[in-house]
């Protein structure tokens, strides 16, 4: 089975014990895509709790629907944004879903609940004895250290040395431990060893949450996330025909996931994964380093479900930072209203990170690819905020200069009206099979999966429609569980 759900009685106990001593229960997948159907007495102890507090009750705020304030909100619609044309120089409609309302800012917290949840409720996680491992470009790391925090659980977050400061001075208030590993977000197999080197350290005192190789990850984004576009899109009326592509990037293969979920409803749908330009690993089988913080590469994820994948779209780093500065910064702001973007939009630059702007721009780069008119819409995800990047305004300036109007004007005509068609591929079968034979030699060679299930992920049809079959059988386990800690 792809996700582990044999059951360890009494761990579970324990665990139910830990739970019931903190007053904690946990939601179900169910409930994170319908989170009207969640009880009255949760929702009133959310009126009074901030988002970003460390308060179990926000396990009930993993989902897409909250109410966009930092204190007291219950739910509402998905949050999501269109971003106006004036921004991307495309007659297609883009539309992203907004990751700052979760818990911690960042949508990265659900993937961590999708792993931590099934294995606290079987009993294949110990949250009294056992240490959640968060292995971590960034967010994920972020993510984990909340939901262990929550939970009880002691928590180690590991994530390269090189991502921003805001990052580290957060998880310094909730993780367990913190490990910078040596690099920038591209060095993905830094961290992969130093879990192996702390599996041989500690074994059985921990229990490692890899996000490239754990199918929870690409579970609750093919259920939850789909799930919410699929929402958005009812909400707008938008008629099956036009919706036409989904832009985002490799990074775990998590996100991709919904995409999946996408393709089973719209068969027609294009499916984009973005990366880096400066690593170019899908696009040429490259290596290299860059500052789209949150993506990961030099590998392909093992949950990334590349025979479903039809484009590449490689982003200049440099693109991403310029476009950053141009949301950012005061001149920024004033040229953009300059040029007739409304105030709400401009209000709404705060929604995107670096990793969302880099999904925007691979969205633009699909739109322009396939030509596509006024009424098509492409679909992508902001997967956190400005908020942990402020630090790289400051860097930028030192670096670059001060961003006053000339250069919010060059800004804007380069990365946005002028982003163009190059270092895109769309893939035929054969570009998606050299795609996913390089899974062999991280997966295979490194860390320990075989050659028969690599193989199973390409010519096997049912192997990832399986996965999402699985959410019945957890969720009731998740029930069964707090109905536990009810006695």
């Amino acid at each position: 089975m792809l996700i582990n759900l044999e059951k360890h009685p009494e761990i579970i106990e324990k665990n139910v014990e830990r739970c019931r001593e903190k007053g904690i229960l946990l939601p179900t997948f169910s409930e994170m895509v319908h989170p009207e159907t969640i009880s009255d007495e949760i929702k009133e102890k959310l009126k009074n709790t901030g988002l970003w507090d460390v308060n179990p009750v926000n396990l009930y705020r993993i989902t897409w629907h909250n109410e966009p304030v930092e204190k007291g909100g219950v739910y509402g619609g998905v949050n999501f944004i269109e971003i106006p044309k004036q921004i991307t120089g495309t007659k297609a409609r883009i539309i992203a879903l907004a990751g700052k309302f979760f818990p911690c800012g960042v949508h990265k917290v659900g993937a961590t609940y999708a792993c931590l949840a099934p294995a606290l409720v079987t009993g294949n996680f110990d949250a009294v004895e056992q240490q959640a491992v968060w292995p971590s470009t960034g967010n994920y790391c972020r993510g984990g250290a909340y939901n262990s925090a929550l939970l009880g659980c002691k928590s180690i977050a590991i994530l390269p040395e090189d991502m921003s400061q805001e990052r580290f001075n957060w998880l310094k208030t909730v993780a367990g431990e913190i490990i910078a590993t040596p690099g920038c977000e591209s060095n993905v197999k830094e961290i992969f060893d130093k879990c192996h080197e702390l599996d041989e350290e500690r074994g059985k005192h921990i229990v490692i949450f890899n996000q490239f190789e754990q199918f929870e990850n690409y579970l609750w984004h093919y259920e939850v996330t789909g799930s919410a576009i699929l929402e958005v899109l009812k909400k707008l009326g938008i008629k099956d025909e036009l919706v036409r592509a989904y832009a985002s990037s490799t990074g775990s293969g998590g996100t991709l996931a919904a995409g999946d979920h996408l393709k089973d409803v719209y068969p027609n749908i294009k499916i984009g994964a973005g990366e880096a330009l400066q690593c170019p690993t899908l696009l040429r089988n490259g290596f290299g380093g860059h500052r789209i913080e949150g993506i990961g590469d030099k590998h392909v994820p093992w949950i990334h479900n590349v025979k479903n994948t039809d484009m590449i779209c490689s982003i200049d780093d440099q693109d991403c930072m310029d476009v950053f500065r141009l949301f950012n910064e005061p001149a920024g702001k004033e040229y953009l209203k300059s040029i007739g973007v409304a105030d709400k939009d401009i209000e709404n630059l705060a929604l995107f990170g670096i990793s969302g702007i880099g999904n925007m721009l691979s969205a633009i780069k699909m739109a322009k690819y396939y030509e596509l008119e006024d009424d098509e819409v492409v679909v992508t995800i902001l997967t956190d905020s400005a908020a942990m990047y402020t630090s790289r305004l400051a860097e930028l300036t030192e670096q670059q200069g001060p961003f006053d109007l000339t250069e919010a004007a060059k800004v804007h005509a380069a990365a946005l009206m002028h982003q163009g068609i190059d270092n895109a591929l769309e893939l035929g079968y054969y570009d998606r099979l050299r795609i996913h034979n390089l899974k062999y030699y991280t997966w295979v060679e490194q860390q320990g999966k075989t050659y028969e299930e690599l193989n199973r992920q390409w010519y096997d049809r049912n192997y990832w429609k399986d996965i999402p079959k699985l959410i019945p059988q957890i969720d009731a386990l998740i029930k069964e569980f707090n109905d536990k800690i009810k006695k």
